[in-house]
């Protein structure tokens, strides 16, 4: 009783010193409200207002058409332009796709004589490129078959193809985006928070006081584990509630209370893994530089931001002893697809064992500091 009430008071310090650390505090705020409704609405997926021009040198009531059928919200409303304006303009950033409408365009359609229509692209516009791209297909397609034939639909063919949109009908972008931007919060804060609290002793000279007190390397670590675990987990419950759910409307689909049990003990490896980089770290510069090293690939790799399936074979090997990949696998299973814990608990007892090796050898570093201190 006497370590768990050391634990305790100690764990009560580390709240009380970070409330009194402003700057965290706001950061932590906002991380999970305001920047989680920034991810969610400000970096949309979709095609949104794009710039486009078109170059009419047929000047027939089929090119007119087609020109009248780009509009919002996926396009601006077209500007035309002349042929030698199509190279400055993409240059200049001014328009994302040029569509050039050849000369005797109609009468070509008219003849069956198949002609082409040039769609010039800024591929720098990666997203929108790519998406935008098929947009144009489809709608210069449709005009096409209407004028033509008219009637909108194209030939029946003998086998339909009908695509049904699992967890995200309308694919909106901000369902995914804010969702993940609480998943990868969870991570960096946490690895943020306990490193900074430790190098925070260390600089403010409160790391002496603690070792002159019949304390042992065990409590000072799991009192800042539950501490500022403790803080994640409550600031990510109130987003996924308050913010996700009530502001931006986001359906979520499973048992928020299993996720949040998951998230827990996502923090305990999380935590520890913070409490090694800061017992690593001099100062927090280092703190810092080690987080970009760490966090980004952690991140990136997780399969949070692109597949693990399209990663190479040994990327996904190495990325299984990493939390955030069994994090993230489980999340999404859970939030996305409803999930319960007959799915989830091999990534639960995974992430027990990840966090049982950091703590392990957080332990015994910040037991060879101390020695050396």
């Amino acid at each position: 009783m006497g370590h768990l009430s050391n634990i305790y008071r100690l764990g009560v310090k580390e709240l009380r010193s970070l409330w009194h650390d402003r700057v965290m505090f706001i950061f932590i705020i906002w991380a999970f409200s305001g920047g989680i409704y920034a991810i969610a609405t400000a970096s949309s997926q979709e095609l949104h207002n794009a710039p486009i021009a078109c170059v009419d040198e047929d000047h027939s009531a089929l090119s007119s058409r087609i020109i009248d059928a780009f509009y919002g919200p996926y396009f601006k409303t077209p500007d035309t332009m002349e042929l030698n304006e199509i190279d400055p303009g993409l240059d200049a950033g001014a328009y994302t796709f040029v569509v050039n409408i050849p000369p005797d365009f109609e009468k070509s359609v008219l003849n069956n004589s198949h002609p082409d229509i040039q769609i010039n692209v800024d591929a720098t516009q990666m997203t929108q490129a790519f998406i935008g791209s098929s947009y144009i297909q489809s709608i210069i397609n449709g005009e096409l078959t209407e004028f033509v034939q008219g009637r909108r639909s194209s030939t029946e063919l003998p086998v339909s193809l009908a695509t049904r949109v699992m967890f995200n009908p309308n694919l909106t972008s901000s369902w995914f985006g804010s969702v993940m931007e609480i998943i990868n919060n969870i991570s960096m804060l946490s690895i943020i928070l306990t490193g900074a609290a430790l190098i925070r002793e260390r600089e403010h000279g409160t790391l002496e006081h603690l070792l002159v007190m019949p304390l042992n390397a065990v409590e000072i670590m799991l009192a800042k584990v539950w501490s500022m675990g403790l803080v994640v987990l409550i600031a990510a419950g109130c987003s996924l509630y308050f913010m996700v759910q009530g502001v931006l409307q986001v359906p979520i689909a499973g048992s928020i209370p299993l996720f949040m049990f998951g998230a827990a003990l996502h923090l305990f490896s999380t935590t520890s893994l913070g409490i090694l980089m800061g017992t690593t770290a001099r100062n927090m510069p280092q703190l810092g530089l080690l987080m970009i090293l760490i966090i980004l690939p952690l991140q990136m790799l997780s399969g949070g931001i692109t597949p693990r399936e399209s990663m190479p074979d040994i990327v996904q090997d190495i990325m299984l002893l990493a939390p955030t990949t069994h994090f993230v696998s489980f999340a999404q299973a859970i939030l996305y697809r409803g999930a319960g814990l007959e799915v989830v608990w091999p990534s639960f007892l995974a992430i027990i064992a990840i966090g049982m090796v950091f703590f392990l050898s957080a332990l015994a570093l910040f037991r060879r500091s101390l020695a050396s201190s």
